[in-house]
């Protein structure tokens, strides 16, 4: 009616996504963010097992460039993985001899324990990742020092031979990029393995150390015989990812819909 006075109600100002959606021009978006070079190196909280024993290794290869000679030599005596201390005390000597790395902490093998145990770590999680080192460093070791007892044994090997200097982190290096590679996408995955392996190949043909030599193969072929175990804890760790993000947004509070077979 013309003399009552209209009910009088506020103005809603529009709030975000109130109102229609309006294109985006092309290029005017946020740009996608890659991966962080600083990605490819171990943290304390994000990869603890890689970046701890990284500082451990860094203290021993620092020991073993500046104490004394007479003094480096012992302490690698008494972690060397030969036979004879291998059927003395097993466990202990199989850790003592990875926490040296052979050729110092700069040697290939170091920057590759860095490089690759931090991307298997970020991807299996810190107790997979000492589990595929540790299958690497000591199956590969067992199988090169077990021969060498036999032939001992039977005399075609003399007696010194128990006590080869054996020590370093190698094997659970080769053993990981063989693990490694079965998650990477085949593009990546082929060449890290033909190059990885053609280096060892190589070794092996220039017959400097061909029992470490052969080790770096076997714990290799470790690692490639892990890829269905790997891949298994890959599916798990996402999943466990998942769990920890929650929801996405707009899933929280949905029912699930069901489908009815007629």
């Amino acid at each position: 009616m013309d003399g009552m006075p209209r009910q009088w109600t506020p103005e809603r100002e529009p709030g975000p996504g109130s109102g229609p959606d309006r294109p985006t021009a092309p290029g005017t978006g946020p740009a996608p963010r890659g991966p962080s070079p600083w990605y490819l190196l171990p943290t304390p909280t994000a990869t603890p097992f890689t970046f701890w024993y990284a500082v451990v290794l860094a203290v021993t290869s620092c020991v073993a460039t500046y104490a004394d000679p007479a003094l480096v030599h012992a302490l690698h005596q008494g972690s060397s993985t030969d036979v004879a201390h291998l059927l003395r005390a097993p466990v202990p000597v199989l850790a003592a001899s990875a926490l040296w790395v052979a050729g110092g902490f700069v040697s290939p093998f170091a920057v590759g324990f860095v490089v690759v145990l931090t991307a298997l770590e970020r991807r299996l999680g810190a107790l997979r990742t000492a589990a595929v080192f540790v299958a690497g460093h000591a199956l590969a070791t067992l199988a090169t020092e077990g021969p060498v007892g036999l032939a001992v044994l039977a005399g075609h090997l003399p007696g010194t031979s128990l006590h080869r200097l054996d020590y370093g982190i190698s094997f659970g290096v080769a053993a990981s990029v063989g693990a490694l590679s079965g998650l990477l996408a085949p593009w990546l995955r082929w060449p890290l393995l033909i190059a990885f392996g053609g280096l060892l190949l190589q070794d092996l043909v220039a017959f400097t150390d061909p029992l470490t030599n052969w080790g770096h193969l076997i714990a290799l072929a470790v690692g490639v015989a892990l890829w269905p175990t790997v891949r298994g804890w890959r599916r798990d760790q996402e999943a466990a990812t998942e769990r920890r993000a929650g929801p996405g947004p707009g899933r929280a509070d949905r029912p699930t819909v069901r489908a009815t077979a007629v």
